[in-house]
């Protein structure tokens, strides 16, 4: 190859080169990572994204530089000439394919070995599901719904399980995610390397309220995280059921995710709405109160004309103790209009 083409074709190279580069890096494709796991998967996505970027630009000077050069003339109907085959090339082409991917098996083994290492001392935390809540459980027996706190720095191994249906637990910023399958008991390990509050986000489609099936995870350092551990803050649920009717309405239950309530601020359309509980008993002929507590306890006993039966499941209730039914029924009791 002439030196003039040579440099014809480095130069288109270094124009795909910058275009795919820009694209690569002034787009925020990624969240800023805030676990070591996260660290080490990004690194992969960036690993693969230069080797491709690389091989793009390649393919594209090539090709412009055919279009350019080779353009076959108005008019000329005549046949290229014959070509039977390059050796040379076709094993370039062959192994530096095989080489990359390769590589990029090795890389991707590698930190899949290490994001699934929880350390000697992790921090375990049972991590439960449900149409359409989490539940975390910390090692001293306290369970919680506002959100998972962790201390920063530390491996924290969570145990997922379902009491319904396949739901799954990611928080972008980590990065790891998995699944919570009922009957299973699935592994996921987080190292916090950043202090702060990220959204914990169901990726399994896990019936009408998957959209809302949201929480958070709090950052703590090391010295904050221990000293709300030792307090425990007070827990969002106790084993006397001590807990405000709001927190029981849109955490516990949880009621918010698929309905709406005035007094509870909440704005979901899944389900009927809750602020004209009257009317609803009224026109299935049952008194207030009987009529709600059986829409807790017995959801598909009656279910109002538009809806359909089996939507609200009878798991969204059962980790409810009967004090705290009781409350959640003279709550909605009290606050309809």
């Amino acid at each position: 190859m002439r030196r003039g083409s040579l440099l014809q074709l480095l130069a288109y190279t270094a124009v795909a080169f910058a275009v795919g580069a820009a694209v690569a890096l002034l787009v925020p494709w990624l969240p800023s990572p805030a676990s070591k796991e996260a660290g080490r998967i990004w690194f992969v996505y960036w690993f693969s994204t230069w080797i491709c970027v690389s091989i793009f630009a390649i393919v594209a000077a090539v090709v412009v530089y055919s279009l350019v050069n080779f353009r076959v003339k108005e008019g000329d109907l005549s046949d290229g000439p014959p070509v039977h085959g390059h050796t040379t090339l076709e094993i370039v082409w062959t192994a530096v394919p095989f080489v990359l991917v390769t590589a990029i098996a090795i890389v991707s083994s590698i930190v899949l070995a290490q994001d699934g290492r929880a350390g000697r001392n992790p921090l375990r935390i049972k991590v439960t599901t449900q149409q359409f809540a989490y539940q975390f459980t910390y090692p001293n027996g306290k369970t919680y719904y506002d959100a998972l706190r962790v201390p920063l720095g530390r491996h924290v191994l969570l145990d997922l399980e379902s009491n319904d249906v396949i739901h799954s637990f990611w928080v972008p910023s980590f990065a790891q995610k998995s699944d919570a399958v009922p009957g299973l008991h699935n592994k996921l390990v987080i190292t916090p390397t950043k202090v702060g509050t990220y959204p914990i986000i169901c990726t399994q489609l896990c019936g009408l309220g998957h959209a809302l099936m949201r929480n958070r995870a709090i950052v703590l350092s090391v010295a904050a995280y221990d000293a709300w551990y030792k307090s425990a803050g007070k827990p969002t649920v106790s084993a006397g059921g001590a807990v405000s009717p709001v927190t029981l309405f849109t955490k516990i239950a949880p009621c918010g995710a698929c309905h709406t309530f005035t007094a509870a601020h909440s704005q979901g359309k899944i389900g009927p709405d809750l602020d004209h509980l009257k009317q609803a008993a009224a026109k299935a002929g049952q008194p207030l109160e009987a009529y709600v507590r059986q829409s807790i306890e017995q959801p598909d006993a009656y279910v109002t004309p538009g809806y359909a039966k089996g939507v609200m499941s009878a798991s969204c209730c059962k980790q409810l103790s009967a004090d705290q039914i009781n409350q959640l029924v003279q709550y909605l009791v009290t606050n309809t209009k």
